[in-house]
């Protein structure tokens, strides 16, 4: 008979998922003069549908990521430490501070920069996530959500700040084309937490600090550090400890249904078949079919 394991919610897991794989996100340059440790996107990990990209990244003034193009996915940039500014092609501009959340639906193109506003070193995670056939030529979009808004839980030495989905009895207000779950959570030491799951979904952890997380099986000791990314098996949820007795852990659950579409990607340009990147090489180089405004546009 299986197990069943009721977490303090009264939920039940009928199928805790376990960590099949796990990574060392190592430091590699990007853009000008940034840093980023890229866990999914890699040569080990190319593509964990519908994720295409994680990255962690560390960037300095006057280094950034200038103005540069996408199409066909979504890029989720949620702020750890100091300011991004952000500006695109038609005219959209602002700052993301410590906490906030940028959504944003790159669809048939964008053409955008990403510079730091603050002094010193400004940190944040950055995710792709694929579009399907029937989204990747939409207009863009944004959401954005500022510190302050972003939806948060408490419960039993546990804090979850749900970026989207839900979470120990909350919502996000976040739309997702593909449908995505996206929690940051914190649990003090000697804390527990069982999150349901979507059955079917890919899903995987990245942690942020601590070195006592224990995930799937209280069994395991704890052999996690910070910038580990932790694939996830099959099941309907997960289970995670902090054994630690003096550090608290923190760490994001990312999961998503998989679009089980062919990926054929250039750089920041993610289609499904050959012929439809050339004709977004073709697009940008002549300023058309989403790209009009690249043409005349520099960032300031």
């Amino acid at each position: 008979m299986m197990a069943l394991h009721r977490n303090h919610l009264g939920s039940i897991i009928k199928e805790p998922r376990f960590v099949v794989k796990k990574f060392l996100a190592r430091p590699q340059h990007e853009g000008l003069g940034a840093v980023v440790r890229r866990s999914i996107g890699r040569s080990e990990l190319k593509y964990f549908d519908p994720f295409l990209v994680l990255d962690e990244f560390s960037v300095s003034a006057p280094g950034g990521f200038p103005d540069h193009p996408h199409r066909g996915f979504e890029t989720v940039t949620y702020m750890l430490q100091g300011a991004m500014i952000h500006e695109d092609f038609e005219g959209h501009k602002g700052r993301i501070e410590v906490g906030d959340l940028q959504w944003m639906t790159a669809g048939k193109g964008i053409v955008h920069s990403e510079i730091p506003s603050s002094i010193g070193t400004q940190r944040g995670l950055q995710l792709w996530i694929n579009l399907s056939s029937k989204h990747k030529m939409i207009e863009p979009r944004y959401q954005e959500i500022h510190n302050e808004n972003i939806v948060e839980a408490t419960r039993e030495g546990v804090k979850v700040r749900v970026i989207a989905g839900e979470a120990l009895g909350v919502k996000s207000p976040i739309y997702t084309k593909t449908p995505t779950m996206y929690l940051d959570f914190t649990l003090v030491p000697g804390s527990r937490i069982e999150q349901p799951i979507p059955t079917g979904w890919n899903a995987f952890v990245y942690v942020l600090e601590g070195d006592g997380g224990v995930f799937g099986s209280m069994k395991l000791m704890p052999t996690v550090t910070p910038h580990h990314l932790l694939l996830l098996g099959n099941g309907d949820g997960l289970e995670v400890w902090n054994k630690s007795s003096t550090k608290t852990l923190r760490f994001i659950l990312v999961g998503g249904e998989p679009l089980n579409e062919s990926v054929v990607q250039l750089g920041p340009f993610v289609m499904n078949t050959q012929e439809e990147i050339d004709q977004t090489v073709e697009d940008f180089e002549n300023c058309t079919n989403g790209f009009e405004r690249a043409r005349h546009w520099k960032s300031s």
